[in-house]
């Protein structure tokens, strides 16, 4: 029958559309992935939703060490988005593989993403080549581009020179599929896409959040403890879709979209713009069901624009 509708477990596909994209050889059902720091280790979802209808996870942000993280506090609210500065809270690349990945491993039966940060490229080298033995780990995302750390993470984001050295480390020891996933704070995203294109890499992450700041009228001082912290949010997906947009046209490397995602639409327009797959942050911690519903409404937006096949519809606007 035309149209017919196909009820499986963990999700609602039309028969004659194809929600399948690609990244680097490994195929996801749908594009949709939790970014990386919305959406803990995964498992901690699947309390409220069966978390396979998801295309892939990016795991909360991974370092060599444990890290506490930033004093508190850390989160302060905007309009249309919010500030964090939580500064990479994690238990270290030991015990995720040890503890968290096996939690994981019970609930969710695809490749996820691991998130990757470091404050030197020793520290990067040492985690990828970890996590890359790692059968459920299917790409592995270089975190260069995070505010919330002193001296490390957006420092190596920042200049094209260190892009390229910490993309080159992590391939030399790595035999996954490596993204770079970039800072929108610099003058030239494509310079560092660029960079990280001649290092090796096998995509591109972006974007990651812009600075920000919150002042409390009442103490007259900054809200986050830290001052200032990552924007991110609906607010921000015009400048998150201009620069996949800019990059896709420069380097001839997949990209992973992702800042403000909140709908459907958005999915759709992100992957005009250049994106094979997007995340969805921010929006995991106003509704907990926000990639779920945006993976369930996928099929009805692209009835409505005449899309049988998302896959085919990247960098659609450039043609």
């Amino acid at each position: 029958m035309k149209n017919q509708v196909i009820i499986t477990k963990s999700n609602v596909y039309h028969d004659d559309l194809s929600l399948e994209v690609c990244l680097s050889g490994i195929k996801l059902d749908n594009p949709v992935i939790p970014a990386s720091g919305t959406f803990g280790f995964g498992y901690e979802f699947a309390d409220f939703y069966d978390i396979n209808c998801l295309g892939s996870i990016a795991l909360k942000g991974t370092t060599k060490e444990g890290r506490y993280g930033n004093p508190l506090p850390r989160i302060a609210e905007c309009t249309a988005g919010l500030i964090n500065s939580v500064g990479l809270q994690n238990p270290g690349v030991d015990k995720v593989i040890s503890e968290e990945l096996p939690k994981l491993k019970k609930c969710f039966s695809k490749p996820a993403v691991a998130n990757i940060s470091g404050f030197c490229i020793d520290d990067y080298v040492y985690a990828a080549e970890r996590l890359d033995k790692e059968e459920q780990i299917g790409i592995l995302e270089i975190n260069i581009s995070c505010p919330n750390v002193h001296n490390g993470g957006m420092s190596f984001g920042t200049d094209p020179k260190s892009a390229y050295a910490v993309t080159k480390a992590v391939k030399d020891v790595t035999e996954k599929p490596v993204y770079m996933k970039l800072t929108p704070n610099v003058t030239s995203v494509v310079d560092i896409a660029k960079a990280c294109a001649d290092g090796g890499a096998d995509g591109i992450s972006l974007i990651n959040t812009l600075l920000g700041m919150r002042i409390d009228l009442k103490t007259r001082r900054p809200v986050i403890a830290n001052k200032a912290g990552g924007f991110s949010g609906r607010a921000i997906f015009p400048v998150a879709l201009r620069m996949v947009y800019e990059v896709y046209e420069a380097v001839s490397l997949p990209i992973i979209g992702m800042g403000g995602i909140a709908s459907a639409e958005d999915v759709v327009e992100m992957m005009l713009a250049g994106a094979s797959a997007v995340e969805v942050g921010a929006q995991n911690l106003v509704n907990p069901y926000a990639c779920k519903d945006i993976i369930d409404d996928l099929p009805r937006v692209m009835k409505k624009y005449g899309i049988k096949n998302l896959a085919e519809i990247t960098g659609g606007a450039h043609k």
